[in-house]
């Protein structure tokens, strides 16, 4: 009835009672109402009125590869909540995943295929045959001219059988530039754990088992790999095991939500985690807690980090370092871990080494309450070796600028936004003479693009996933559609599967599938043909059917990796380094610290309203950024909370409005990422800023990613307020005398 003003309800309850002739002036007034008032006689088939029906998938809000349950009632989506017997997240979910249907129903998402009219011209909306039409010749031409190699693939971090789609249809087409793009991926973890271990995967870190937690940085409650996981784990070390109660740890510059609720906070000074972790080790090693065969070599790499050597570096006291040591051995099963900001400055990969060891030291690998590795995925080709690094990125810029790149396509990321003003990838995409984007939304770079083409969202396609980090064993999970695509959009795989047939020539050979849902079915089939056929399934259909009705399907094994003379390895690596910052220190004396959100990540979900809505956990702000600074530096410059004030660094400036936090180092600021759109929708553009475009392009030499935790900035107050929205109120009255004059009545 919200289409009827209440002059045409009057109308109809006036014709109710004309009798004979009545029905004229009803059909008048109903005519583009009449769905409003009149149920669905003939329901689609997929539905019963009135009776709700779940379906399990796995939520694409962010990497951690969560199990979803989705709720729907008349083929809409009304509710997700996490799969319960999903090993990730065992039936929790996060904000974001909640946040999911704002995704699927959001007014802003792009409905059909558009194409730009002239260069820095508008978007006009035309249908899928001229789009893929379009597209698949320039494609064609390339390949039949023997160019292939002039196109480019850069999507997010996708994984499973769409990763392989992606990497066949590029292989024959020609090209071998396809790559993955994320901001947040853990570059150093992941070099850090290969030299160490001889590992290509993410481990599994055994919080819910181990007895002490010494995290450096990694905010495992908030934004660290799997936070819902790691939450479940902190829940279980905290309280599942009787009288038994985990102690954390946490060290970081500025208090994380983490930090927060662990036992003791520790601010170190940003880049000397490592060090930290090497005067630990030498603790261990001179107090004979470690007796392995190459004690010698770990002696000598560990000799000259002595906790009286390291304390004035670090700004933890020499009995501070002994006690924390004693500790963590004291403890055992103990588990050290490393990421965010401690994992992103120019020797994150020799911080996590050092921070790593400690659990080779302690005996922790591959034990309960320790580091356990996981089997690397063996059902389908990892994506590791793809995932591009920030050199990798300017190495894209470059082949940009000088014309080598004739087609981007661009896949669901956002290198625009994501990437530092110093990167200057902007002005090498305007050079490319074609440029696509798979999304379903119009942010900053796909509104450079000269042509869009919509994508389903996640609950709107198939596809399959393989969290990383996995659990301690192989997982796997079948995403399935759980309502039919709302708009005129289509899925990642579907598009590329049409447009190898476009093509011609030797793709559709390769790819004979139609769409997505065959090309996935084919690949599980031939998986459960090599592993699967002789467990419990009688069939592959009723193996499939049983897939799509769990959410879920694991593989108990693990791996052992070969850790033989590794130590020495990382003895001749130099495994500890000053960290280096940009800009001189007496001119720019602050660090600054950017930080994942929780509510919007690394900004894929500042459209969702309900997120705006979110109150930040730490400062309990809503729909704005600010940035965070200590009361002993906001006294010092006469800075008040809402103040706005100027941070600039050697590449630029941003102005947002104060909020002192007293958790934080004085000689660093900290500004949450994820706000600061200039496209991407209603919710997210033109709200708040993006502590991104100011950094310096500098980088972490052992993974070649962007150090975005070593810009140095100076503030300024710009003589401007601006009162921050929160809920968590204030400690006066505000003159309303809510409470009585003291004595009143005593």
């Amino acid at each position: 009835m919200t289409n009827i003003n209440r002059r045409d309800f009057l109308k109809l309850i006036g014709a109710g009672s004309v009798g004979t002739g009545a029905g004229v002036l009803y059909g008048e007034v109903t005519k583009q109402t009449v769905e409003l008032l009149i149920p669905q006689v003939i329901p689609p088939e997929d539905y019963s009125p009135g009776i709700a029906t779940w379906y399990n998938t796995t939520c694409g809000q962010c990497s951690a590869g969560c199990g979803i349950s989705v709720r729907t009632r008349e083929g809409r989506a009304k509710k997700i909540e996490g799969n319960p017997v999903h090993p990730v997240n065992q039936g929790r979910l996060c904000s974001m995943g909640q946040a999911g249907l704002n995704a699927l129903y959001n007014p802003d998402r792009i409905r059909r295929p558009l194409k730009r009219n002239a260069p820095g011209g508008s978007f006009t909306p035309i249908s899928w045959d001229e789009a893929l039409t379009t597209l698949g010749r320039r494609l064609g031409n390339l390949k039949i001219q023997g160019k292939g190699n002039q196109v480019t693939l850069l999507s997010d971090g996708v994984r499973g059988h769409l990763d392989k789609l992606f990497a066949t249809f590029m292989q024959e087409l020609g090209s071998d530039n396809y790559l993955q793009y994320d901001f947040a991926f853990p570059n150093a973890l992941y070099k850090a754990n290969k030299i160490l271990f001889d590992i290509d995967t993410l481990p599994y870190y055994d919080i819910k088992n181990t007895n002490y937690v010494l995290s450096f940085g990694a905010d495992y409650l908030g934004t660290w790999l799997s936070p819902v996981h790691y939450s479940l784990a902190y829940g279980h070390l905290r309280q599942g095991r009787g009288k038994r109660r985990g102690k954390c740890v946490q060290i970081e510059p500025r208090m994380s939500l983490t930090g927060a609720n662990a036992d003791e906070w520790i601010p170190a000074k940003p880049g000397t985690e490592g060090l930290l972790a090497m005067a630990i080790a030498n603790v261990i090693i001179s107090d004979d807690h470690y007796r392995g065969s190459d004690i010698d070599d770990w002696a000598s790499a560990v000799g000259s980090y002595s906790p009286s050597a390291v304390s004035g570096q670090t700004d933890i006291t020499e009995s501070e370092i002994k006690r924390i040591a004693n500790d963590f051995i004291r403890h055992r099963p103990a588990l050290a871990i490393a990421g965010d900001n401690i994992a992103s400055g120019t020797n994150a990969v020799s911080n996590i080494l050092a921070i790593n060891a400690l659990n080779y030291l302690a005996g922790n690998l591959n034990k309960e309450g320790g580091v356990i590795f996981n089997k690397k995925p063996s059902l389908v080709q990892s994506t590791q070796q793809r995932h591009a690094s920030y050199i990798d990125m300017m190495g894209l810029r470059d082949a940009m600028s000088t014309g080598q790149v004739d087609t981007l396509i661009v896949h669901n990321t956002n290198p625009v936004f994501n990437l530092p003003n110093s990167s200057r990838f902007k002005e090498a995409l305007t050079k490319v003479p074609y440029k696509v984007s798979l999304s379903s939304f119009m942010d900053e770079t796909t509104d450079l693009v000269d042509l869009v083409l919509p994508l389903n969202t996640y609950l709107e396609s198939w596809g399959d996933d393989i969290p990383e980090p996995g659990v301690g064993f192989t997982t796997a999970t079948v995403l399935q559609p759980v309502v039919t695509p709302i708009y005129d959009t289509r899925s990642s795989g579907d598009i590329i599967l049409t447009l190898a047939h476009q093509i011609g020539g030797e793709l559709p050979v390769a790819l004979p599938w139609t769409n997505m849902e065959d090309y996935l079915k084919a690949g599980w089939k031939e998986i459960y043909s090599g592993q699967i056929a002789n467990s419990a399934f009688n069939s592959f259909d009723q193996f499939w059917r049983k897939a799509l009705e769990s959410g879920v399907w694991g593989e108990n094994k693990t791996c052992v990796p070969d850790r033989k003379n590794k130590t020495k390895q990382v003895q001749l690596n130099n495994i500890t380094i000053a960290p280096e910052f940009s800009g001189d220190e007496k001119d720019f004396p602050f660090t600054l610290l950017p930080y994942i959100s929780q509510t919007f990540f690394d900004g894929k979900g500042a459209n969702l309203p309900w997120l705006q809505e979110l109150p930040d956990p730490m400062t309990s702000i809503v729909y704005n950024s600010w940035i965070e600074l200590n009361p002993a530096t906001a006294k010092k410059l006469g800075i008040k909370e809402g103040d706005l004030i100027n941070v600039q660094s050697k590449e630029g400036s941003l102005q947002a409005p104060a909020f002192i936090f007293p958790a934080i180092r004085p000689d660093v600021i900290a500004i949450p990422i994820g706000q600061g759109h200039t496209q991407y929708g209603r919710y997210a553009k033109n709200r708040g800023v993006n502590p991104i475009n100011i950094l310096e392009s500098i980088v972490d030499d052992a993974s070649n990613a962007l150090a975005w935790s070593s810009t140095r900035v100076k503030i300024s107050k710009t003589g401007k307020h601006i009162d921050l929205v929160k809920t968590s109120g204030v400690t006066r009255t505000l003159g309303r005398q809510i409470f009585d004059k003291p004595g009143k009545h005593s």
